[in-house]
């Protein structure tokens, strides 16, 4: 099912939906090459990506430089930068892919749609310091991982948001034996036992 065979995402413009159908069918026609997404996750790849990647967005404050690692086949970078295009114009994005495939995927998404994206095809702890306002990662890393990145990248008055399965509460308790960091956990309005954990860089430490 696509998009257009469905009522319009909700707070979304006519404009943005359209830019959201465009991209559902560049993923639906890469994917049998590349394996942008799991096949199982296809039938419900509105609910399980689009709009899990729109919440995202959704927490932020955008403005600055918005910089996704591990994006994969865009989720959540090049949703939001699809939702930036008329709410964030001066918004900018870097996506960071090691997979060269993907990364070609990405640049022919960001052609066609017409984002304010860079696309780096490297590996995140090889790219130099970007000084994210705002970092996100989805399903790449566990969250002690992310905050190394995010010390990396992020810059010290920024905010990381890195979406969290059931498992998020344990990922946080083993984190804090190392680390130091303040977190806002805000509740997933795709998967009830999920959370968007939003981390103050400052605190990271």
């Amino acid at each position: 099912m696509t998009i257009a065979e469905n009522e319009t995402l909700p707070d979304v413009s006519r404009e943005t939906s359209e830019r959201l159908e465009s991209f559902e069918r560049l993923i639906r026609r890469w994917n049998p090459r590349i394996n942008l997404i799991s096949a199982s996750s296809m039938d419900v790849l509105r609910e399980r990506h689009i709009r899990d990647s729109i919440q995202v967005f959704r927490c932020a404050q955008p403005s600055g430089l918005w910089v996704d690692i591990g994006t994969g086949g865009g989720f959540p970078g090049l949703i939001c930068a699809i939702l930036a295009v008329e709410e964030a114009p001066d918004l900018r994005f870097v996506l960071v892919e090691s997979d060269k495939r993907k990364a070609s995927f990405l640049r022919v998404a960001t052609q066609e749609l017409g984002l304010n994206c860079e696309i780096l095809a490297e590996r995140a702890e090889a790219v130099a310091s970007l000084g994210a306002d705002i970092l996100s990662a989805r399903a790449l890393a566990p969250l002690l991982q992310l905050l190394g990145l995010a010390g990396r990248h992020l810059a010290p008055e920024g905010t990381g948001l890195f979406p969290k399965g059931k498992s998020w509460r344990d990922e946080i308790a083993e984190a804090r034996r190392t680390q130091t960091f303040q977190y806002e956990a805000i509740p997933s309005v795709t998967d009830q036992d999920a959370v968007i954990l939003k981390i103050d860089g400052a605190s990271i430490g």
